[in-house]
């Protein structure tokens, strides 16, 4: 079942001489672990935040993006924000409270769940990705691994049907990288998530990927198997 299409999509940024993206388009089927991968610059983050409607960037744009056959930019915003996880490039620019625990629930909150639904998805996903023993302490004395796992442990609470990572690995040492997208991968092979995630860290990602989507210059070059 396709759960994403992209037609023709074609994007400008303001007072840019060029599009970053030309005629773009691309099918995500239900449950597919893709790859996005290019030289920096070449229109990938462009290209994935154009997937989810409060980040799609402020531009000219012609073509479309559908979202279960809805157009992005009609989706409702419920919809948008439990079922489209998104996970940006620095840990620090998503992180909104002061405490792991809070952190965790603040999604949740936010969407108007009941107290005891919050308090379960919570105590599933501290124990999910190995967050109980540092689940009380202050955001501020973590790790940039520990604070990217709990990003991605905030956004999967909420439990999104697809998940779009820009880069996630970029600032973190070795270990945690590799650590972090072992994690991503479990995420798809587990639970079914749709997983769409730009990487330069290719040796790790690409056995993980069912596809690979090559860009250069805002074009897609090739979309095939690893």
């Amino acid at each position: 079942m396709e759960k994403i299409r992209i037609d023709d999509l074609t994007f400008q940024y303001p007072l840019s001489e060029q599009p970053a993206l030309k005629g773009v388009s691309l099918r995500v089927e239900e449950s597919e672990f893709i790859v996005v991968c290019g030289k920096s610059g070449c229109g990938k983050s462009t290209l994935l935040r154009q997937m989810k409607q409060a980040l799609i960037p402020y531009g000219e744009k012609t073509g479309e993006v559908l979202y279960d056959g809805e157009r992005i930019e009609e989706l409702d915003a419920y919809k948008d924000a439990s079922e489209i996880g998104f996970v940006l490039q620095n840990p620090e620019n998503q992180i909104v409270t002061d405490k792991v625990w809070h952190e965790l629930a603040f999604g949740l909150e936010s969407l108007g769940l009941a107290n005891s639904v919050i308090k379960r998805r919570v105590a599933e996903m501290a124990s999910y990705f190995g967050i109980n023993t540092w689940f009380r302490k202050e955001i501020a004395s973590l790790s940039g691994g520990q604070k990217q796992m709990l990003n991605l442990a905030s956004v999967m609470a909420m439990q999104p049907k697809v998940l779009i990572l820009d880069e996630p690995a970029s600032q973190l040492d070795p270990i945690a990288a590799t650590d972090f997208l072992n994690t991503v991968y479990r995420i798809n092979r587990d639970l079914g998530t749709t997983v769409i995630i730009s990487e330069h860290r290719l040796e790790d990602v690409f056995p993980m990927a069912d596809r690979v989507v090559v860009m250069d210059q805002g074009k897609i070059l090739v979309c095939g198997e690893p």
